[in-house]
């Protein structure tokens, strides 16, 4: 019996798998999500440049990107609120990235508006997708505007946001114009880290953002 059981010890030892010490806990190495053009030219060039320009030694005071919010109004919606349906699924095919309802924060009695009413949708983006967004936002979609000679320099809010409003969305190539019920405006914010509209002007224009000569 005693040699049976040994037996069965040593089948059992010779049909574990041989493991390499040295592949211990290692996983599958994938390759990494390319960076997107646009954060790669702020690395690069628009950085350093900002640096020189704006007189600055530290280079994390160089004023960047925060975040991107498109804001989408739609006052029918509170007297229909399915209009919304439509406006969410365009501006997720505008962003990439699905839109959150926006409510009135208070009543208006003139407008027939309740607190917590669905007024619009919005969007904001941060990273990688925000870099994408605005890199296709500068170089497809503003060129795309009829009689377009520029974006306006007097759209910075006195902090170094600059909001430029649209009045279609038809101008995005990822909106098909047989599809659309309506005619839908929108707000693109673009907010920044800069301490002054100045500075934010001039990060602004080293992403290639096209201001409109004065």
């Amino acid at each position: 019996m005693a040699k049976q059981t040994e037996g069965k010890t040593k089948s059992k030892d010779k049909a574990a798998p041989e493991v390499d010490p040295s592949a211990k806990g290692t996983r599958p190495q994938h390759a990494s999500k390319e960076t997107p053009r646009l954060k790669a030219r702020f690395q690069k060039e628009v950085a350093p440049a900002l640096m020189k320009e704006l007189g600055l030694n530290n280079a994390m005071a160089v004023p960047r990107l925060e975040k991107v919010v498109i804001n989408m109004g739609m006052g029918e919606a509170t007297q229909n609120a399915k209009i919304l349906d439509p406006a969410t699924a365009e501006l997720a095919q505008i962003s990439g990235q699905k839109p959150v309802v926006t409510k009135a924060k208070k009543s208006i009695a003139a407008f027939k508006v309740r607190e917590g009413m669905p007024i619009g949708v919005m969007v904001t983006l941060r990273g990688d997708r925000m870099y994408e967004f605005l890199d296709r936002f500068i170089n497809i979609v503003l060129p795309r505007m009829r009689d377009f000679k520029g974006v306006s320099t007097k759209s910075f809010d006195g902090r170094g946001n600059y909001t430029l409003g649209l009045q279609d969305q038809l101008i995005f190539p990822e909106i098909d114009y047989a599809k659309a019920d309506k005619l839908k405006g929108m707000n693109v914010t673009v907010v920044t880290t800069a301490k002054s509209d100045d500075h934010a002007r001039a990060l602004l224009r080293g992403l290639g953002v096209p201001f409109r000569a004065a």
